[in-house]
């Protein structure tokens, strides 16, 4: 250094992090403490908006942190081990599940069934329950990995406002779903007590209609054949005064969306069920009117047979040639009814067939012919008595009407068919020709046909009244 020359200090640093080191011939080289990409990263997370719930639990990670630094980790380290072991016991569970299903022989899994009718076949149901451990499956898997994850973010300082903002949201979904459950739970009772009252009052009523249907309770002029309809009627009255009154207590009942899909349902019920509506109310009244039971001998609209089933839409007849033919009950309430076993009474059902005999043949002998026939017929009984009616007196001959009774109406063309087979055997065993004689007359057209007029005799005077 020369004579005279001021020594030059050192001034500080510009940068306290930055260390300047020189060599000789050499610039002089900064050597960074701290990423600048960690620095920014954990600046962008500090400014990152932190609620009162978050800074709660931000508050509880620092208690932890002021307790112990390790006590954090070790939190952060047990919640990653238990929720990748729960994943993993979950995934497990449900592939074994799965193939189990997808191993299952076939029919192994039950369908679901109502009465005697599968609603869903056991394929199906083996498809939902697959569907349903898969589904179940990834669900477990998603929230267990959300929970692994969150407990990685506590292990760093710098990401447990992520960490803090997963476990709020988490709190923030169970208190929400707690939360709707217990408000929902004064409905939920309601909508149970006013199910069970219903169903109480539907059992009650029941009962009473089995009575008056076995004949056990007797009201007068309500007929026992009114009973199961009545019930079916009064009970959906009763479910349908059951769904007014707990239509307001469902959740989402008031809601625009869920008003218009009841208005749209509605008009649609409306404007398809004008038939079925008929059909409906005409089944109503063949009840009421009593016009048929099940298992009567009946003719509806040229079909005849026993009548198998009269349910709400429809009437089902098994024919004479055991064909089953369904009547629209609206149909059946448009036409003539004749009912063969309504009125059977002690006599039973009136067998009748007619014949014409020419004049040559005495009357005597024809009814006595008849007669027998009637009875070596089959189901016709001997008492009463069968009879003979001469119905007309034609220009050549007489119109005989034989009547028989019969208590098997379901018999009715086997009968008839034996009663004219008898009759043809009676009348050729006794030379008598079955036959309807016709005769032409010639004449003379120059006479005339005009009688001769015979005059009125007048009445005698009344001479009483002069003497």
């Amino acid at each position: 250094m020369a004579e005279g020359d001021t020594p030059v200090q050192p001034g500080p640093a510009e940068n306290p992090a930055e260390v300047t080191a020189e060599a000789p011939g050499e610039a002089p080289i900064e050597l960074p403490v701290e990423s600048d990409a960690v620095a920014a990263l954990a600046e962008t997370v500090a400014e990152l908006p932190v609620g009162q719930d978050t800074l709660v639990i931000l508050q509880l990670f620092e208690q932890m942190d002021a307790a112990s630094p390790l006590v954090r980790l070790v939190t952060a380290a047990t919640i990653v081990g238990v929720s990748l072991l729960l994943m993993l016991l979950a995934n497990l569970i449900t592939r074994r599940r799965i193939k189990r299903l997808e191993a299952a022989p076939e029919g192994q899994v039950k369908p679901l069934r109502w009465q005697a009718q599968d609603l869903v076949s056991s394929e199906d149901m083996t498809k939902i329950w697959l569907n349903f451990w898969r589904s179940l499956g990834w669900l477990l898997s998603a929230i267990f990995f959300l929970a692994a994850v969150t407990g990685l973010l506590m292990a760093s300082g710098w990401t447990l406002r992520l960490a803090a903002r997963l476990i709020t949201l988490f709190i923030s979904a169970l208190d929400y779903v707690w939360t709707g459950f217990v408000g929902y739970l004064p409905n939920l009772i309601t909508i149970i007590v006013i199910v069970l009252v219903a169903r109480y009052v539907i059992r009650t009523i029941g009962l009473i209609f089995e009575g008056i249907k076995t004949r056990r309770i007797y009201l007068k002029n309500f007929y026992p054949e009114w009973a199961e309809t009545s019930f079916s009627l009064i009970k959906l009255m009763i479910y349908a005064l059951t769904a007014v009154i707990v239509f307001p207590y469902l959740p989402g009942s008031s809601s625009p969306a869920f008003q218009g899909i009841s208005i749209f349902v509605g008009v649609l019920v409306s404007l398809g069920s004008t038939t079925a509506v008929a059909n409906v109310i005409a089944g109503i009244v063949l009840t009421y009117t009593r016009a048929f039971s099940v298992g009567d001998q009946v003719e509806v609209g040229g079909t005849r047979g026993r009548v198998l089933e009269r349910s709400t839409f429809v009437t089902r007849i098994q024919t004479l040639k055991n064909v089953i033919v369904s009547i629209p009950n609206s149909m059946v309430l448009s036409n003539n009814i004749i009912n063969y076993s309504k009125n059977m009474g002690q006599s039973g059902l009136l067998v009748h067939t007619t014949i014409t005999i020419g004049y040559d043949v005495p009357w005597q002998t024809v009814n006595a012919l008849l007669i027998a026939a009637a009875r070596k017929t089959e189901n016709i009984v001997g008492r009463p008595e069968p009879f003979v009616l001469q119905t007309s007196l034609d220009d050549n001959y007489v119109s005989y009407e034989v009547n028989g009774w019969t208590r098997s109406p379901e018999e009715l063309p086997r009968i008839y068919s034996n009663l004219h087979a008898n009759i043809l055997d009676e009348f050729h065993g006794h030379n008598v020709e079955i036959t309807s004689p016709a005769f032409r007359a010639n004449r003379d057209a120059n006479a005339s046909t005009i009688p001769e007029v015979i005059p009125r005799e007048e009445p005698a005077p009344d001479t009483s009244s002069s003497a």
